[in-house]
């Protein structure tokens, strides 16, 4: 018997443009699809987003609220923060431990923390003269951009970036990582134990590309195949 597909509850905050990924790589998947969307901004672009594809989205009136975060993620079996910008309350992110992940623009621990979203991550990054940056999906936990890393995908720094042009090529790299993750999440079953995955090295020497299949830690360390 097939099991039904897990049921995405993604918080967000802005344009929306890593849900649009979701919602377009999850539209033919019986794994899983967005059951709903809770923004802590009632002008957030990701709500119209939401509703053009028909799915439920509301407002959070007090996102420091936990009763009322918890509420409104109902009976999601993974919670996705995609450009989501308030802590969540620590009940929250105990209620759905090992459930809830994050996508950050830039390669965790570096470039995380406190006031690190958007546009002064990329500006952090070029200010410091790091070769490479790129996009990491992690756990939540109660610390901003703490939690165990998943995932990670690297993106060049190249010569003459400024920060618009290297968000632009951490964000294309975002929108195929995160689905990528969620994905295979569900396809593991939720795993009730810290997951972390490495996209196949070989495949992306020759293709460049995160159409990949994902290697996890622990075949990576006894070098069974994946």
């Amino acid at each position: 018997m097939t099991p039904p597909p897990v049921r995405l509850a993604v918080l967000v905050s802005g344009g929306g443009t890593n849900l649009l990924a979701l919602l377009d790589a999850l539209a033919e998947s019986g794994v899983a699809r967005v059951a709903g969307v809770i923004s802590s901004r009632a002008d957030a672009g990701a709500l119209e987003r939401a509703r053009q594809r028909g799915v439920p989205a509301t407002v959070l009136s007090d996102p420091a609220d936990a009763a009322e975060v918890i509420t409104s993620l109902g009976d999601a079996n993974l919670v996705v923060l995609a450009g989501y910008l308030k802590r969540v309350p620590s009940a929250a992110v105990a209620r759905f431990a090992l459930r809830m992940i994050n996508i950050h623009p830039a390669l965790l621990p570096a470039f995380g923390g406190p006031g690190m979203y958007g546009r002064r991550v990329h500006e952090r990054v070029l200010a410091s003269g790091a070769a490479i940056s790129g996009a990491t999906v992690h756990y939540v936990d109660e610390e901003y951009d703490h939690g165990p890393i998943i995932a990670q995908w690297p993106v060049p720094v190249r010569p003459g970036d400024t920060p618009d042009t290297l968000a632009a090529r951490v964000l294309e790299v975002e929108h195929r990582l995160l689905p990528l993750v969620v994905l295979e999440l569900a396809r593991r079953g939720m795993p009730s134990v810290p997951v972390r995955l490495f996209p196949d090295a070989s495949a992306f020497a020759a293709q460049n590309t995160l159409a990949v299949r994902f290697v996890d830690e622990s075949r990576r360390r006894d070098g069974s195949p994946s």
